[in-house]
Formats: C-alpha cells, structure tokens, sequence
C-alpha cells in the first residue's frame, strides 16, 4: 500500500491547512495510507499527528510563532501584506510517519516550521518529495502575495514591504538561503492553479524543478446544493430577497482581499438598482466581531466565524451569489465551495478563480479592479432569466473537475511515476 505524509504548519487553520487535510481524507478514500503531521495542533483529530510530544513542547512551539511575528514587526512596513522570516525551524525526519512514509508531501510549513536548513534536512531520506504551493512564498524572498512585485524572477532585494530595503537586504539572504536549500533537496512542485503553475515556471528559485497543475479538492458531499427555498428557511434568510454572500474583508485598507472595491460596487449597485435596492440583502461570514466592519449600502448580516462546515455549506446553498472581489489568490476555497453548493459566483479575473469560474457560464469574471465591472456581474447574475441553469453548471464544474476522486487519482499517478523514476505524469 502506498505511503503518504503531508507536512503542514496548522491542521485546518486556513485554506492551506483545510486543503491538506482534504486531499487526506480523499487519499484514504481512494485506499492510500496517508497520513497528516503538523508543526501545531489546534484540534483533537486522533488521526492529525503532531511533532510536539508534549505540553512543554507545544508551548515553546507557540512561543516560537508568536515571537517571530513580534520580532518581524520591527523589520517590516506597517502593510497587511503577509511576509514570512525563516528564522526558526525545526527537524522532521525522525518523526515515525515520516521516517516510514514512501512520499512526503510538503504543504504550507512557515510560522517557524520549516526554514530553509531544515527543508534541505529532508534530502537524507533519500524519498521523493512533492511539494503544494498554496501561495507565493516558496518562491519569493519571504512575502506570501507578489501584487506587482517582479523581483521574485530575480534574486529578491529591494523588497518594496521592508524598511530597510536594498540590494542585500532581508528578502534577498532568504532567496539566498532557500536557493541553497532547493540545490540540495530535489521536489516536484503540485501547483493548484494554472496562474500559480505559470509563475512557478517564471520564479527565478524553481529553475530545473518540475512543476504538476493539480487542484485542491473539497467534499463534495458536504457542500452540494440544496433547494433555495429550503435552504433560506433553514438559514433564517428572507425567502423573496436576492442574497449575496461574501467572506469577511477586515476593512478599506485590506488589499489583498480587495475591500474598497466590494464597497464601490455596492454603492454602484444600490444607484443603478433605484427602488428595486430593498429586495436585496448582503451576508457576510468570517467576521470575528461587528466592530470595525465596513458600512455597507444593503441590509447586511454579519454571521461571525463559521467552524461548522455544514452549517456553512447551507449558507452557500442559501445565496442566489457569491462575491469575492480579491485582488490575488491561488485557487480560493470560497470559491470552490460556493459552485460547489451550486452557487454562482462574482469575481475579479486574477489567480487561479478563472480555473474555477467560467465567464457567463458559472458565474462573472469583472474586469480586475475595476468596480463598475464587478457592478456588472452582481447585475448580470440579479437578472438572469435561467439561474437554476447557472447553479446546475456551477455544481456539475466541480464535480467534473475539483471532486475528491478526480484530485486524489490525479496525485497518486504523480506519486507513482516520482516512484518509477520520476516520468511525467
């Protein structure tokens, strides 16, 4: 039986997180032995594995990330930006499941897991390794999103998120120290999205590496659709209103997530709507308070966080759209999560959202950062003449493309040739 590790920071904490643990639980579906080993353990899951033995263990691996998050304030601009330092680490090849596994798959490993030294550790197993980029960082001088930052197809330096910027500065000794650590451990790269497969190929640290376009997955069998009758009455959402559901975005400032321009177009929307504005209402999760929230233009609920994938799944079922108006993602898993549902979805051409969301089809690609395109969509989806076509083909792209069985074959045929040799798959 085929013996499978995946490396994480955090089990479920985030979408890198939720990722690995899904393509867990789709592997041993498909009868592989996988297994899951994380840097720190939120849950009480028996079958997530952790390196930390005991409390004492677990404390100085907290006191660790947090201080590496306090000690990198000093070295960087006051920007939401998320840039990581590898300044910690620590050994993993002598945990059982690593020692014993025939592939180890790395996912997200910052947050003082694992630093450059400790990667290139890993070439004394002598295994083949596969490595999911969820986002930019292993490939850049230590920032996650790259916006229209070009130096990670150089050396780094000069880093526009550093305030001592310059041609040896912080991002250009990490470029230095992961190049020194990519010579030594040889990995085949798992790239979710076609626009992170592409810049993979472009980054000047991945030279020589192979690079496979294999997408996250997502239980099918939680998020599906439900009636949108049902689903509103079961949500508490008002049966005759148009819902748009979001994420939740932290405030104007946030660029990553593209805030501004959700506000802009819902203020576009409500002018152009007129009287017709009061039939629709805006719902928004993952907001951990009601203070600070951005002042929107519609009757809006703020749901908090929602832990409870069910629950969750009910709420997308429940939404006549989606909207997320992020300026830079890989494969995001609202997305996923919402055509899944049979949701259609509104967003803004970048990342990978196109590999998900088709034009007119599932759901509205706007113009990227444009508010009065984004307008368009949230337009184009209220009058649609045939929306359960709509919610059909969002459902049926995921089935087809993104399900559990369809991701899990697609890496164990990866798996299989790293085994036979290394053949592309």
């Amino acid at each position: 039986m085929l013996k499978v590790v995946h490396l994480n920071t955090y089990d479920g904490n985030g979408g890198a997180g939720r990722g690995c643990m899904r393509l867990n639980r789709a592997l041993l579906g498909q009868g592989v032995d996988s297994k899951m080993v994380v840097h720190y353990k939120f849950g009480n899951n028996p079958h997530i594995g952790t390196f930390n033995s005991n409390k004492i263990q677990k404390s100085y691996t907290a006191f660790k990330i947090i201080f590496e998050r306090i000690l990198a304030k000093r070295f960087l601009k006051p920007v939401k930006t998320p840039f990581s330092f590898a300044w910690f680490g620590r050994s993993v090849i002598h945990h059982p499941d690593v020692k014993n596994a025939d592939i180890i798959h790395l996912h997200w490993i910052n947050h003082g897991f694992l630093d450059p030294r400790h990667i290139a550790e890993i070439a004394r197993l002598n295994k083949p390794v596969v490595w999911t980029f969820h986002d930019s960082n292993a490939f850049t001088g230590g920032c996650h999103v790259r916006y229209t930052c070009d130096h990670y197809l150089r050396q780094c330096g000069n880093c526009p998120l550093l305030i001592n910027a310059a041609d040896d500065d912080i991002s250009n000794q990490i470029w230095k120290q992961k190049h020194k650590a990519y010579e030594v451990l040889d990995f085949s790269i798992a790239a979710p999205s076609s626009w992170m497969q592409n810049s993979v190929k472009a980054s000047s640290l991945m030279k020589g590496k192979a690079v496979h376009q294999i997408p996250n997955t997502l239980e099918t069998d939680i998020f599906k659709p439900i009636d949108k009758k049902l689903a509103k009455e079961q949500a508490g959402l008002p049966a005759d209103k148009f819902i748009f559901l979001s994420g939740f975005m932290p405030s104007r400032k946030d660029l990553h997530k593209g805030t501004q321009y959700l506000l802009e177009s819902m203020e576009l929307l409500k002018q152009r709507l007129g009287s017709d504005a009061d039939n629709i209402e805006l719902v928004v999760f993952g907001n951990r308070g009601t203070e600070g929230v951005p002042d929107f233009p519609f009757k809006t609920s703020f749901l908090g966080t929602i832990s409870n994938d069910e629950k969750l799944a009910q709420y997308y079922a429940a939404a006549d759209a989606f909207l997320i108006p992020s300026l830079e993602d890989n494969l995001p898993y609202t997305v996923m999560e919402s055509l899944a549902c049979g949701t259609p979805v509104i967003a803004f051409t970048t990342g990978g959202i196109p590999d998900m969301v088709q034009h007119e089809y599932n759901g509205y690609l706007a113009t990227y950062r444009s508010a009065e395109s984004f307008t368009d969509g949230m337009e184009w989806i209220i009058q649609h003449p045939q929306r359960p076509q709509l919610q059909q083909q969002a459902r049926q792209t995921i089935m087809d493309a993104f399900s559990e069985e369809v991701i899990a074959k697609k890496h164990i045929a990866l798996y299989k040739s790293l085994l036979k040799g290394g053949a592309d798959v």
